[in-house]
């Protein structure tokens, strides 16, 4: 991504705005010259009945133009009304190429560039082969075996202008396809940062929020504890810092038996008995990394909303899969109001192939369980 005039611009941006302007059928009218011998055949005298030429030469040129304009335009193509012309079109063409011959069987090549232009799909081959065979024979008719390359010409443009055209209209589908995906990159880094910010900053904050109740109280009669608690507020700073520049690139990895002990020490703090309890083998990284975000928003909506005198953590796992379970014996408030992290915490857990269930617990407080694939959701897939 780019800064460009005071906001964010992605390259697939950028790229689309740099492709230039579309094609549109000013495109296809310099081709409109190759019926200049046509018209000087007119002014020269040299066309018997000259006034049917004449008119002819301006019903095909109206009928070229006007189907060179709809052909770009996806909606106007496909209407019956541009059959329709080119069916006209190839009425005159015909007619004045069996009528004159000469300079005026220069007109098939422009009925195949219009019929490529316009035609789509399987329509297209059996048209244009179908055009060239009826070309060669009219030609070979008027001016004898050596114009069969009228034939060659009407299939020529045709099949090329279709190429080409396709080929224009398939680059550019494939840039805006580009052009989306890198905008809904950007929008799932977007996410991922709120998410990352909202979890990092709430569970912090209610950290420092925690030790400086416990050291205002400590303080009169125990300083060394309330400096003990202070000490805990700027190692919980320095190690948010941290975080936070770890979420802003990305690559920050949580650390299971980090964070239980993080939550253990908070909980003690808030003056909740912590019971944290763990079995299981060894888990992947991003496995950890989830469960030690679930591990914070619970343990951090429980000091914040619960009320609670105990708050039990408990994870298990086996080959397959890993279970943790957060229970409070508060008020039933484990969790934050609507539009906390706890949505967020769905999504991603989902997103890992794992679960996630929050509410009230059996015998009162608040219960909150998470399971998911012990591995990656790579590795889970793999395995037998």
């Amino acid at each position: 991504m780019r800064r460009t005039n005071g906001r964010m611009r992605c390259d697939g941006e950028r790229e689309h705005e740099e492709a230039g302007p579309k094609p549109s059928g000013f495109t296809l009218l310099p081709w409109l010259l190759m019926g200049m011998g046509a018209l000087s055949d007119l002014v020269q005298g040299e066309t018997p009945n000259a006034w049917v030429g004449g008119v002819g030469l301006l019903v095909f040129n109206t009928l070229y133009v006007t189907l060179a304009f709809r052909a770009f335009d996806k909606e106007k193509r496909e209407a019956p009304a541009t059959s329709w012309a080119l069916v006209t079109l190839g009425a005159v063409t015909f007619g004045l190429a069996a009528g004159y011959g000469g300079a005026w069987l220069l007109f098939f090549p422009l009925l195949g560039l219009a019929a490529g232009a316009v035609l789509r799909g399987r329509r297209l081959a059996p048209v244009i082969f179908g055009l060239s065979a009826a070309a060669g024979l009219v030609a070979a008719w008027r001016d004898g075996w050596s114009a069969v390359n009228i034939a060659y010409g009407t299939f020529l443009s045709g099949m090329v202008t279709a190429a080409i055209l396709r080929l224009s209209e398939t680059v550019r589908e494939l840039r805006a396809t580009r052009q989306e995906l890198a905008r809904t990159a950007v929008e799932k880094e977007r996410l991922r940062f709120s998410r990352d910010l909202h979890d990092l900053l709430g569970h912090t904050l209610s950290v420092i929020v925690v030790k400086s109740e416990a050291a205002r109280r400590l303080a009169p009669r125990d300083l060394d504890a309330a400096l003990g608690q202070v000490a805990d507020i700027e190692s919980v700073g320095r190690q948010a810092l941290t975080e936070i520049r770890e979420a802003v690139t990305g690559y920050r990895e949580g650390s299971l038996a980090t964070e239980l002990d993080g939550a253990r020490s908070l909980l003690t703090a808030a003056g909740i008995d912590p019971v944290v309890r763990r079995s299981g083998p060894p888990l992947e990284p991003q496995t950890e990394a989830l469960l030690s975000w679930v591990v914070r928003e619970s343990v951090t909506n429980a000091v914040r909303h619960s009320g609670a005198s105990r708050c039990e953590i408990d994870v298990t796992g086996n080959a397959e899969h890993v279970r943790l379970v957060v229970t409070d014996d508060g008020r039933g408030e484990g969790s934050a109001p609507p539009g906390s992290g706890l949505k967020g915490l769905t999504e991603r857990v989902t997103a890992a192939g794992g679960s996630l269930r929050a509410g009230p617990a059996p015998r009162g407080g608040f219960r909150l369980a998470a399971e998911l694939p012990a591995g990656t959701p790579e590795t889970a897939a793999a395995a037998p």
